[in-house]
């Protein structure tokens, strides 16, 4: 509780957001003052009551950064706090958007690697002829230019975690490394004539089919079995509509927090919109709106057409589209759409490819036509 003698609306505002559970303008008497420690009181005991209530129904609204109170989340919640304490290599696979990447280090922070490295990799970022330099490092003079030993992501990550997203961009040949390094712990640096090891926990991640991948022959069988010992799928957003509300009013107060602006509500028709909308990028999306909707709101109430997304799209919805009789302008709708796949994806080319159900290579082909 915070008392002044300077008092504010403004200080009021600012005081309350950087955690205060009420305040108090000087003068006031001790039953003002009385009054408001009650009232603290009795709010603090209402959310101890709500936690331990949740716990006898064993609900789980958050585990590390992932936020969900829906079946499926609380499903996820108990095979990654399951698995956390384990060595065993997962693979986490979901659409574009699902929190990936938020498993991965909600199983490095629980466990008991936590106080070491955990070191994300992007593998569609990567190009080819860098790729076993960026994993494994190289030594002094193992090419022109190298005029140092420079350890490659494994041997940082020792004792700690890596996580490989986008696994099914890697070429055959790192994939063969890969394999070795899971199997027998060592690797070795270009330019080395002496095995290292390393002890890594490897996490890895894909938006792809690799059961697919392995059939088509652009993906290792061996490796595909030796990472997917213990899977985990994280569900589409459209797939736990529950967790829409919790979910918009966590990244609404992130938002607000990060702008240094009013935390709006959101009305019940705009929670209906959300509810109704089918987030095709997902939770990722989902913060983009919210954060969208802090920096646009003009009220301190988001109603639905302050939402700036289609909120009568859904699969339901969607029809196969019509060629109108006067034609189209193909190339201008063709770059809007690579434009869009872009922004959607947060210019992860690899991300922007599947989102559009295209193969990389032409993907990035038509990426070079227009010049984006």
């Amino acid at each position: 509780i915070i008392a002044t003698g300077h008092g504010s609306i403004e200080h009021a505002v600012s005081a309350i957001h950087a955690g205060a559970d009420d305040y108090l303008s000087k003068p006031f008497n001790k039953q003002t003052l009385l009054f408001t420690i009650q009232k603290v009181a009795q709010t603090k005991r209402l959310l101890v009551q709500n936690k331990q209530l949740k716990q006898a129904l064993g609900l789980q609204e958050q585990l590390v950064d992932m936020i969900g109170k829906s079946a499926k989340m609380q499903t996820l919640f108990k095979r990654v706090e399951k698995l956390a304490s384990t060595r065993a290599t997962v693979l986490i696979t979901g659409e574009s958007g699902t929190g990936k990447e938020l498993a991965a280090r909600a199983l490095h922070q629980l466990s008991d690697r936590h106080n070491h490295a955990f070191i994300a990799i992007n593998c569609a970022a990567i190009p080819e002829s860098l790729a076993e330099a960026e994993f494994f490092g190289t030594t002094k003079g193992a090419f022109t230019g190298a005029n140092t030993n420079k350890k490659g992501k494994f041997e940082l990550a020792d004792k700690g975690t890596i996580f490989l997203d986008e696994i099914g961009e890697l070429d055959l040949s790192i994939q063969a490394k890969l394999l070795r390094l899971l199997q027998e712990g060592t690797f070795t640096p270009i330019g080395g004539q002496k095995e290292m090891s390393a002890d890594v926990r490897v996490l890895a991640a894909t938006n792809r089919n690799l059961d697919e991948e392995v059939k088509a022959g652009q993906f290792r069988e061996d490796l595909y079995f030796r990472l997917n010992v213990v899977p985990i799928v994280m569900p589409p957003l459209r797939e736990r509509k529950d967790d829409i509300p919790l979910l918009a009013r966590h990244f609404l107060k992130k938002a607000s927090q990060m702008h240094g602006l009013s935390e709006p509500k959101l009305s019940s028709a705009a929670l209906t919109a959300l509810q109704q909308y089918y987030w095709p990028g997902n939770v990722r999306e989902l913060n983009n709106a919210m954060e969208r909707a802090v920096l646009l709101a003009e009220s301190d109430t988001l109603d639905a057409t302050d939402l700036d997304f289609d909120s009568s799209s859904s699969l339901e919805n969607d029809v196969a589209f019509k060629l109108p009789a006067e034609g189209i302008a193909w190339q201008q709708i063709e770059r809007d759409i690579l434009k869009q796949a872009l922004d959607l994806a947060d210019n992860n080319r690899a991300e922007a490819a599947r989102l559009l159900d295209l193969p990389y290579k032409a993907f990035l082909y038509r990426l070079e036509k227009y010049a984006l």
